[in-house]
């Protein structure tokens, strides 16, 4: 009995043991920090989310956190910072503890209001509560795993740091030990594990985009790109290009459109697997377009495409009933990726692209006779905006202008669009600037502002159509440390009043919302209607005998597509 008593002493005395040192070695105020972190993670952003997102987000937060508190205690500790007496300190934790645990309480029984109060703004359906206990569980799993790897690289900074104090003093140690350690996870991070999962998804999307439009039919229209006549082979042209070309507005729908007879619009897509080389596809797409007469017709637009190639409906079949079919738009291919991992890992594949197409397009335009040739306009979403926006230089404007461009959803690092943003007129908000006299450039949203510009468009006509809840155009790796314009003053119609500015934590939460951007309804986030198009697409070419009942009946046809 004696050594089964021991026993049973010596198996409960292990995990409490390992489970108090465990317990004890958490900073306070470093879990203090986390709490707070947790809370502000729980306040709304730019798009609804999700219990499992949210739960995941605010494990981050809650690390993060952790991380902040640990690194203050460091830092008080190395200036030598006078320690707090033990009563006052068992006092102030005491009441730090208890104000924690009610702005918890507090922020986790809003969080289903707060979440609300975005649905409602994008018509979406109220949710009955947030899963305050499901996000907790999760983002304590989460929190947990984050800690566990940065202590494991605490391990390694230790390691280092015996191994280089014994040559150095020790506060040269600190420093060299931290450079070595950061440098080897930077090494580490970027050439081994980003490039691997890199990888691995231009891989995946490969086989996504090589093999999922087997069920696409092959055109028999030899001015369609990938027909018999094309010099582009089917096969090589990918998913996103093959839809692009076999599902546009047919010459039947446009002319019953129009009440007589019109022409068969004109589109033309290169793929990534065409060519090998981007200035090579570019050629090539400049030889289509010549092949199937896209010079002949009075709109020609040079589109440049997301991250997977693909080009918005919305966007291409409103311009094309617009002008009766007279037009041709001329698109290539240039990565598998979406565009938010695209424009993380490699923003510049859009701006080449961009930039060869446009070239090889524009070389031939000019030669053209000036009264004969098509009208020219650039036109982008997303990764397509960042790139097409500054495909054409400023001399080569000046040179020959061409007659303007449709910029859907610009990403933030997108350099004009900064610039124009930044000049706003200061009576204007960041989320939809008025710039100089409004006669080259405007920017509208969800609900046409186009005519607040005036009656002042100059011959070039260019329209940025943004959603003030697009994280696309306002993430900013600024909003760790500073508060963004778009929310200072008037907010965007569709930007929650709740939403408030937390340092590092609204930088992780609209971080969060980029690959969540499209997964609310049309209007909003980077889910851009055919209606704003259709708006836009009126303000930038000015169609011929278009009339405010022709915009009516085109945004009803959108709405109602099968009417």
């Amino acid at each position: 009995m004696r050594v089964k008593s021991m026993a049973s002493e010596f198996v409960a005395a292990v995990p409490q043991s390992w489970a108090g040192r465990y317990a004890a070695s958490f900073s306070y105020w470093g879990l203090v920090i986390a709490t707070l972190f947790f809370a502000a993670s729980l306040t709304p952003s730019l798009l609804p989310r999700h219990f499992a997102v949210q739960g995941v987000l605010s494990g981050l937060a809650l690390a993060v956190g952790y991380g902040v508190g640990v690194l203050g205690v460091y830092v008080w500790r190395y200036l030598e910072l006078p320690k707090p007496k033990a009563t006052l300190d068992r006092a102030s934790k005491l009441i730090t503890a208890v104000g924690v645990a009610i702005v918890v309480g507090l922020f986790l029984w809003r969080s289903c209001i707060w979440q609300n109060s975005i649905r409602e703004l994008m018509e979406m359906e109220p949710v009955e509560t947030a899963y305050p206990w499901r996000v907790g569980a999760i983002a304590f799993l989460t929190g947990a795993l984050w800690v566990a790897l940065a202590r494991c690289l605490r391990i390694c900074w230790h390691f280092v740091h015996r191994k280089v104090s014994a040559v150095v003093p020790r506060r040269v140690s600190y420093v060299l030990s931290t450079i070595l350690v950061v440098f080897a996870l930077v090494l580490i991070v970027n050439d081994l594990v980003a490039r691997l999962a890199i990888d691995a998804a231009d891989a995946a999307f490969l086989q996504i985009d090589k093999y999922s439009g087997q069920d696409i039919e092959q055109p028999a229209d030899a001015t369609a790109s990938g027909s018999a006549e094309s010099l582009i082979p089917w096969g090589t042209i990918g998913i996103q290009g093959k839809r692009f070309i076999t599902t546009g507005p047919s010459k039947q729908a446009i002319s019953e459109f129009w009440g007589k007879e019109s022409l068969p619009p004109l589109r033309v897509y290169v793929g990534m697997r065409t060519e090998e080389e981007i200035e090579e596809r570019a050629e090539l797409a400049l030889e289509e377009l010549k092949r199937v007469g896209g010079f002949d017709r009075s709109v020609l637009v040079v589109a440049t495409p997301t991250g997977t190639g693909w080009l918005d409906p919305g966007a291409v079949d409103t311009i094309e009933y617009l002008h009766a079919g007279d037009t041709a738009i001329v698109s290539m291919q240039y990565s598998h990726l979406p565009s938010w991992i695209t424009i993380v890992v490699d923003p510049d594949r859009s701006r080449v692209a961009a930039h060869a197409l446009f070239s090889a397009v524009y070389r031939h335009w000019t030669t053209l006779p000036r009264d004969s040739r098509p009208k020219l306009y650039l036109h982008g979403l997303s990764l397509g905006s960042l790139g097409s926006e500054v495909s054409a230089d400023l001399f080569t404007i000046f040179e020959d202008p061409i007659h303007g461009g449709l910029w859907s959803g610009p990403p933030f690092p997108s350099v004009a669009w900064a610039r124009a943003t930044q000049a706003r007129n200061p009576d204007s908000p960041m989320w939809l600037p008025t710039f100089r006299d409004s006669s080259m450039v405007r920017f509208t949203g969800r609900e046409s502002c186009l005519d607040e510009g005036g009656k002042r468009w100059g011959p070039m006509r260019f329209v940025y159509l943004q959603h003030a809840s697009d994280p696309m155009c306002f993430f900013s790796p600024t909003l760790l440390y500073r508060s963004p314009g778009w929310m200072h003053g008037q907010r965007g119609p569709d930007v929650s009043p709740y939403l408030k500015w937390f340092p590092i934590v609204t930088f992780l939460q609209t971080g969060f919302d980029l690959p969540m951007a499209t997964s609310v309804p049309f209007g909003y986030g980077h889910n851009y209607a055919a209606s704003s198009y259709i708006d836009s697409w009126i303000a930038v070419t000015d169609p011929a005998d278009w009339t405010p009942d022709d915009t009516r009946r085109l945004k009803q046809r959108f709405a109602d597509p099968d009417e």
